[in-house]
């Protein structure tokens, strides 16, 4: 076992049971041959019952309306866009429904814009478009719940436009080898949110980035908690929280390792790096642990503001070599 494992199951024994828990069920590659769309109808409306061989159809299908699209275990390449209404896209069996690589739009596999999104036990990889951000799912306006699902191998699991209005949760998830800082253009986050009115983000693991930021917002508010943010095996990456406008709420009870591989190693959690669009003023970063992945010798910042608000630093257990706060 490697020591981030093993110093998560000595701080964060019964808190990482149930993260586990809930991120273990996603864990199986189902061993599904790919199927051509039109052989079978793998996607059922679950209130109708009809059923469809191309996701888009059955999105089109619910229309403004609400509904819940259930999908057989397999391995697709297929996408969606989702314009309007209530729309649910969960796997039959979490863990063994793959989306492989396709993209709405140049975006993403799920591109939404309706009123809600609720995305259960899916798992997306391997997606990449022209401009270099795609995406797992591209989040244009509306609500977005994702629970037990898995992204990877994908230049973005998760993006957004901005909606004030708007609220994430993403809870029991995993977040792998995203992320991109190449090619001359702006970087890829495993995820990134725009002006959204809320992101909470609980019990998730973030891993072995490959570059930008682990968790990206511009929200007003963010709840970030009993999630991990293993930066072992990370390339080129950046920070593990940018909170890039500042944010009120709260980060806590996380475990944070940071590697030996970055193209920025000064923070973990950065407030308001690119200005101060709201205030920071009580945001609570408390009952985290964070230190250094073994092998990595330079010191670092635990939270580094730039808001100059009064941020609440409440106990933490911080590695040797890094220092709690720092203004900027």
């Amino acid at each position: 076992m490697n020591p981030f494992a093993l110093r998560e199951r000595r701080h964060h024994g019964q808190r990482l049971a149930v993260m586990l828990l809930g991120v273990a069920v996603v864990a199986a590659i189902p061993a599904t041959a790919l199927f051509a769309q039109g052989q079978r109808t793998p996607y059922t409306v679950v209130e109708t019952g009809r059923t469809f061989a191309a996701l888009q159809d059955a999105v089109n299908a619910i229309g403004e309306g609400s509904g819940t699209i259930q999908i057989e275990p397999g391995v697709y390449r297929d996408c969606a866009v989702q314009g309007a209404g209530d729309v649910g896209f969960v796997a039959q069996v979490p863990g063994q429904t793959v989306f492989d690589g396709a993209a709405c739009e140049g975006k993403a596999t799920l591109v939404v814009r309706g009123r809600s999104t609720r995305v259960e036990g899916l798992i997306f990889q391997n997606v990449r478009v022209p401009d270099a951000n795609g995406a797992g799912i591209r989040l244009e306006r509306g609500n977005l719940t994702v629970r037990q699902s898995w992204f990877r191998d994908s230049e973005q699991g998760i993006l957004s436009a901005d909606d004030p209005t708007g609220a994430v949760l993403i809870e029991q998830s995993t977040f792998s080898r995203l992320g991109r800082c190449d090619r001359g253009l702006s970087c890829a986050h495993s995820v990134y949110f725009g002006e959204y009115g809320s992101v909470t983000i609980r019990r998730t693991r973030f891993e072995a980035g490959r570059g930008g930021h682990y968790v990206k917002t511009r929200s007003a508010r963010v709840d970030v908690s009993q999630s991990s943010f293993d930066d072992t095996g990370g390339k080129t990456t950046n920070y593990m929280i940018d909170l890039s406008a500042g944010a009120t709420g709260r980060i806590a009870d996380n475990m944070f390792v940071q590697g030996p591989d970055k193209e920025n190693h000064s923070a973990f959690i950065a407030v308001a790096a690119e200005g101060r669009a709201h205030s920071s003023a009580g945001l609570l970063v408390s009952g985290n642990d964070a230190r250094f992945a073994p092998g990595v010798r330079w010191g670092s910042v635990f939270v580094a503001d730039w808001s100059g608000d009064a941020i609440s630093i409440g106990p933490n257990t911080l590695g040797s070599g890094l220092t709690k706060f720092e203004k900027r």
